[in-house]
């Protein structure tokens, strides 16, 4: 149980009671060994603090105020031994005990808006939580979107490449088979088709339908018989 509260006194912790909130008390950390002299007198008091509190049997706070007085309960709430040195108490499951460290006799007591405001402070630690919760979704959602996008332009572009080297290969199939018609048929442009045009006499009709022709016998003369000329 918790040594009785007494008057404080210069250069000596003194425990004056045990409190249900540590009102403007802060947490210093859990000690491994804890103690009375600990907490209040090797931590607290040696960061210059005049007040000190031990919660949980483990764990040390430091200030300049007292709690409220209305924070105030019965001494058998703090109950819990102190870790490696059990014959202290060193407050009880949330509840504090209190000590003056002997910095100073006048110190001054924390209102009662502090356990007010300690309250509001715990609820709206609780907020975070879900704000980075909802941080995280919305983050993933904008980079399910980022991957998304990247992938559709990449199919994108993945056609369009195809489409330029299908372009770029028959581009320099119809150059090759252009080169390979010139080689047989120099001097003669390519036709719309590709090919190339040869003109041929026998297709013309009116070359066709021609009997006659420049420098041949008649066919109307008989050049069997010898013909005698007087000479």
């Amino acid at each position: 149980v918790e040594e009785p509260s007494a008057a404080p006194q210069l250069g000596v912790a003194v425990v004056q009671g045990c409190y249900s909130s540590p009102g403007e008390l802060v947490s210093i950390g859990v000690l491994d060994f804890n103690s009375k002299d600990k907490c209040s007198v090797l931590n607290c008091k040696a960061r210059g603090y005049s007040v000190a509190a031990t919660m949980g049997g483990n764990e040390c706070y430091c200030g300049d105020k007292y709690p409220p007085k209305s924070a105030v309960v019965n001494d058998t709430n703090c109950n819990a031994p102190c870790t490696g040195y059990g014959i202290e108490a060193c407050g009880g499951i949330f509840f504090y005990t209190v000590y003056n460290t002997g910095q100073t006799m006048a110190v001054e007591t924390s209102d009662d808006s502090v356990l007010s405001s300690s309250k509001s402070s715990s609820t709206t630690t609780t907020k975070p939580t879900s704000s980075s919760g909802g941080s995280s979704n919305t983050a993933g959602i904008a980079a399910g979107v980022v991957v998304g996008v990247v992938a559709v332009a990449a199919i994108f572009g993945g056609i369009f490449f195809f489409m330029r080297r299908r372009r770029n290969k028959e581009l320099e199939e119809e150059h090759r088979r252009n080169a390979a018609i010139s080689t047989f048929f120099p001097g003669k442009p390519p036709s719309s088709s590709g090919g190339y045009s040869v003109s041929d006499a026998r297709l013309d009709p009116v070359m066709a339908q021609r009997r006659v022709s420049n420098g041949s016998i008649a066919d109307n003369e008989d050049y069997s018989r010898k013909i005698l000329r007087v000479s």
